[in-house]
């Protein structure tokens, strides 16, 4: 009990960073991004990339993940989306726009790094034991930058002018407009933060389980996973969300086979969804 409660909360630490990514970028823009997966999956080859090619230290690789993966996100807002919503009017236009941006960034990492699994090695060396658990200090230093990193975002998100013009903007934009904010630059560096957040938690993973080209997909059914549960747009669900499906992922694998784990957990989520389709925090409303 003591393993399966220490893996779910690193699981559900470094969760916590892409479920918040894609709730900003669903809370400011009302657009479910498909190709959240794939600026995981960016992070960590631009950490392979500078690490284990360039030969930088590992620090670097993960500045340079996180620069490059918020560039890439809000060139996808300015580029992509915001004029998609602009012209078309319509959430559907943009929600097939991040189906077709995933393809496109999986089949370029694709051609760029092949389709074999890429990782580095740990950050720091060593194994701690707490009682009948193990813990490597790899994964310790991953859950405490996670941690660190959430409470960053949280304190952005509510204590500062930028960060309530993205909570304003994400409850009313007609309002938020009419009081002088720059909705389309509100909305730039949000998917930006949100891009970011995905961009680190692939650089921070990669010296954990690594990443390949197709790994995009997965990364992206569990973001909506944790969302569905939590409810969407709602940064606290984003949280509540990553630790049930962190715990869910912990307990299973102890329990079951791999397959088997997911299947419960989706059927547990259907289940969940006939009862509280808003999911925990979500207004029926919408």
């Amino acid at each position: 009990m003591e393993q399966v409660i220490i893996n779910g909360a690193i699981l559900s630490a470094n969760y916590a960073l892409i479920a918040l990514g894609i709730t900003l970028i669903f809370g400011i823009m009302n657009v479910l991004n498909f190709a959240h997966g794939q600026l995981f999956m960016i992070g960590g080859l631009v950490v392979y990339w500078i690490s284990a090619v360039v030969g930088l230290p590992y620090g670097v690789g993960v500045a340079a993940a996180t620069l490059s993966v918020g560039l890439i996100g809000m060139a996808m807002e300015r580029g992509l989306f915001a004029r998609v919503m602009a012209e078309a009017g319509r959430e559907e236009n943009a929600m097939l726009l991040a189906v077709g941006t995933a393809f496109l960034l999986e089949n370029a990492a694709l051609y760029l790094f092949g389709e074999k699994q890429r990782g580095i090695p740990p950050m720091v060396q060593g194994v701690y034991r707490l009682g009948a658990a193990f813990l490597p200090a790899n994964r310790l230093v991953v859950f405490l930058i996670s941690v660190a990193l959430v409470i960053a975002v949280l304190v952005f998100v509510h204590f500062t002018r930028t960060g309530r013009a993205m909570r304003a903007l994400a409850q009313d934009r007609t309002a938020t407009t009419l009081m002088g904010v720059d909705a389309g630059r509100i909305s730039m560096l949000g998917f930006g933060l949100g891009a970011a957040l995905a961009g680190i938690a692939g650089a921070l993973l990669i010296s954990v389980t690594g990443v390949n080209a197709g790994v995009g997909a997965a990364i992206s059914t569990k973001a909506f996973i944790m969302i569905m549960i939590g409810g969407a747009g709602v940064i606290g669900g984003a949280l509540l969300g990553a630790l049930a499906l962190g715990f869910a992922e912990a307990v299973g694998y102890a329990l079951f086979p791999g397959s088997v784990t997911y299947l419960i957990i989706f059927v547990a989520l259907i289940v969940f969804l006939l009862v509280r389709p808003q999911g925990i925090m979500g207004r029926p409303w919408g």
